[in-house]
């Protein structure tokens, strides 16, 4: 774990929220503007991808069809409850397997593309 710490702290982040005047986070910043404009911009810069980490932004996102690829991490670990994923998609979307990847601790990443 603190391997990833480590890695993802250097990842530059935006955050979305409505109440957060700042952050403690060096590499995070608050997003000026609004999600589909912010993400459209993102999209310009070349040779990144835009990692999404936030339930309630997939969702929006997937609203606004700007979702090219989702990598769904299986772990072999039953939690309990949770939250549903895909909550209030009301329309039917279809996705296509473009890879796996499995790991020896037995997590796959599922990598899908909407159709």
């Amino acid at each position: 774990m603190n391997d990833f710490a480590l890695a993802i702290d250097k990842i530059p982040k935006l955050v979305f929220s409505h109440s957060l005047k700042k952050v403690d986070w060096e590499s995070a910043t608050i997003a000026k503007g609004d999600l589909k404009d912010e993400v459209l911009e993102l999209r310009k810069q070349a040779g990144k991808d835009i990692f999404v980490g936030s339930r309630s932004l997939i969702i929006q996102l997937m609203k606004l069809k700007l979702i090219n690829e989702f990598q769904l991490c299986i772990y072999p670990i039953l939690q309990g409850n949770g939250l549903t994923l895909f909550e209030d998609i009301n329309q039917r979307i279809i996705f296509k397997l473009a890879k796996t990847k499995t790991f020896q601790s037995g997590a796959i990443i599922l990598y899908y593309q909407p159709h």
